[in-house]
């Protein structure tokens, strides 16, 4: 598990076909080079969220994982379900992953916690008390809107790996 550190890597996913994940769960050296050539595919675009196959959280992955066990999100969409077995660190740990099945409970789960939800009743005094990474962004009062960007990018992401069957790899890098 990730240990607090000066800087915190963002937390990144993958979408992938349901015979993708089958294949990446089974082979983890194959399914790293599927994400290289994802993010390749993918670098200088910018697909609307329900078409990229991968996304990241940048610095708000602390806050949003703070936020949804807070409201009792079923799936952990920040950390992943379980770890891919026999695969090796890819930056700071192995990648992780949640199940087609997992995905499609999440993408519910989404559809029902619209982000004022999520950030109701919380203050960025209450992140920085809580020691949520970046504590400094907190102490300085700023508004929850990042970290309501990011979450507002899950939704149409994790809706369309629902809808297409997909699993989802993701990894702190």
């Amino acid at each position: 598990m990730w240990r607090r550190t000066q800087h915190a890597p963002p937390v990144e996913y993958a979408r992938l076909t349901a015979a993708e994940f089958e294949r990446a769960v089974g082979d983890p050296d194959w399914a790293y080079e599927r994400v290289r050539e994802l993010t390749e595919q993918e670098w200088d675009e910018e697909l609307p969220w329900d078409r990229a196959r991968r996304l990241e959280t940048d610095k708000m992955w602390h806050a949003l994982d703070f936020l949804l066990r807070r409201v009792g999100f079923p799936v952990d969409v920040v950390f992943g379900e379980e770890e891919i077995p026999g695969a090796e660190d890819w930056s700071y740990g192995p990648p992780r992953c949640l199940t087609p099945d997992q995905v499609r409970t999440a993408a519910a789960a989404f559809a029902a916690t619209p982000p004022a939800r999520l950030t109701e009743g919380v203050t960025p005094a209450d992140l920085a008390a809580a020691d949520i990474y970046p504590t400094v962004v907190w102490e300085r009062g700023e508004p929850l809107d990042e970290v309501t960007a990011h979450y507002e990018a899950l939704v149409p992401y994790f809706r369309a790996a629902a809808r297409d069957g997909d699993g989802v790899l993701l990894w702190i890098s």
